[in-house]
């Protein structure tokens, strides 16, 4: 029998930054998981903050080369990889000078968030899917960690339902307190409409006249995980009426078996379906 594939789509991950929490639980997450007989694959953002050379990341020229859409202006995709050390990993770097070069991550020196995060963040999205079908690797999962990966379930539930490489991907979603102030207006919805989306298809990322990433990326999602011990009690209940099997935050830090555990029970319910 094949190996199980998961994909790790993450906004941090240590060494390379460690923002959060969640930059440690993606550093120990894939690597337990390849020990216990998985495939990994892990992206992330290409910020300017990395040191290249520290971390030994070049160019992977065969899978660079695409343009990435983002409110009709076309934007250079740059896939680099560095080997995690320590651990027989690689990770997989989405990079553009536009987005990606200032040596700060989501906010500036003033601590006020950028203004093209919401860009960046559909830019980030749309690029790891279609990083994903260059590789011609089906993952049997896909576990997204952090606000800047909350686009990821829609687009798969709506602008990439055909695509025969997700057919049978099973999408997990992290749900963490630490949220960025991001600028959306209007054109958000407009601007993450891609692949012939309608702007009413992003519904699920509005509640009560405002943007709510978590909500839509719950909503849109097969399963979550709640990341985080003070996440909000508006999330909780969010979670809660979804209907999605739930991975509660774990009482002890030994939380790697439980989500070992929570992905084989969704694969066995994918092989149950498929039977």
């Amino acid at each position: 029998m094949s190996k199980k594939k998961v994909l790790i789509v993450t906004q941090e991950m240590n060494p390379y930054t460690a923002l959060s929490e969640i930059s440690e639980i993606a550093r120990k997450l894939p690597q337990y998981v390849q020990e216990n007989g998985m495939e990994i694959r892990i992206l992330m953002p290409k910020f300017g903050t990395i040191n290249e050379r520290r971390h030994r990341l070049h160019e992977v020229v065969r899978l660079s080369g695409m343009n990435i859409i983002v409110n009709d202006d076309d934007f250079p995709l740059i896939i680099k990889v560095a080997s995690v050390q320590g651990a027989r990993m690689q990770v997989y770097f989405l990079d553009n000078e536009d987005f990606f070069k200032r040596k700060s991550i989501f906010t500036d020196a003033k601590e006020k968030p950028f203004e093209d995060n919401p860009d960046r963040m559909i830019f980030f999205c749309k690029g790891v899917l279609e990083t994903v079908k260059k590789f011609g690797w089906p993952p049997d999962i896909i576990h997204c960690h952090g606000w800047m990966t909350s686009l990821i379930p829609l687009y798969l539930k709506s602008a990439y339902k055909t695509e025969p490489l997700f057919e049978n991907s099973k999408v997990v979603f992290s749900a963490y307190s630490s949220q960025i102030g991001t600028p959306y207006d209007e054109s958000f919805l407009e601007k993450a409409s891609i692949n012939n989306l309608e702007s009413t298809d992003l519904s699920a990322y509005t509640k009560d006249g405002s943007f709510t990433l978590l909500n839509g990326a719950i909503q849109s999602s097969d399963a979550v995980i709640v990341g985080s011990d003070a996440l909000g009690d508006s999330v909780l209940d969010e979670i809660k009426m979804a209907g999605k099997p739930v991975l509660g935050y774990p009482e002890d830090d030994e939380y790697l078996p439980s989500y070992l555990e929570f992905y084989n029970s969704l694969l066995e319910e994918q092989e149950t379906v498929e039977s």
